[in-house]
């Protein structure tokens, strides 16, 4: 019973960021269930306003992928860019969350965290994969520097 309220609480646990699909491309045919894909997703900062960050990964199609019971890989990319006036969060912590996705029914996920480097005015994104036992290396960064915005 404690077992089944643990994963109905990870698999209610709700994602730091909402991202908004963009696109998507098949890789490999599956005859049964969803092919294989790569999705890329936008998402906003929720703590710096001006920002949007593009991601793109790897989607497991398939029957298991099809009932939400397949692990994606850990591969991603990201680039996110100033779509507007940058406005600082009073907030901002360096390694804080800023948007997060299960890739597997329980123990993995991919996250994006954010990091502020004043020395040069700019904010580093990351992606990257987590798993409870063990994480994989792999991981993308994208920067942006702080630039006045010009208006029309």
């Amino acid at each position: 019973m404690r077992l089944a309220k643990a994963l109905m609480v990870l698999l209610a646990w709700p994602m730091v960021g909402m991202a908004r699909e963009v696109g998507e491309v098949d890789t490999v045919f599956k005859w049964l269930g969803p092919n294989h894909k790569i999705v890329v997703e936008a998402f906003d900062d929720p703590e710096v306003e001006g920002v949007t960050c593009y991601l793109s990964r790897a989607k497991t199609g398939g029957i298991k992928g099809g009932l939400g019971l397949a692990e994606d890989r850990a591969e991603a990319s990201i680039a996110c860019r100033q779509v507007g006036p940058i406005r600082l969060s009073e907030k901002l912590k360096d390694g804080e969350v800023v948007f997060k996705e299960r890739t597997s029914l329980v123990f993995k996920t991919m996250q994006v965290v954010r990091f502020f480097d004043e020395a040069r005015n700019t904010l580093v994104y990351l992606v990257y994969s987590d798993r409870v036992i063990e994480g994989s290396p792999q991981n993308a960064v994208t920067a942006i520097p702080i630039l006045p915005w010009a208006q029309p």
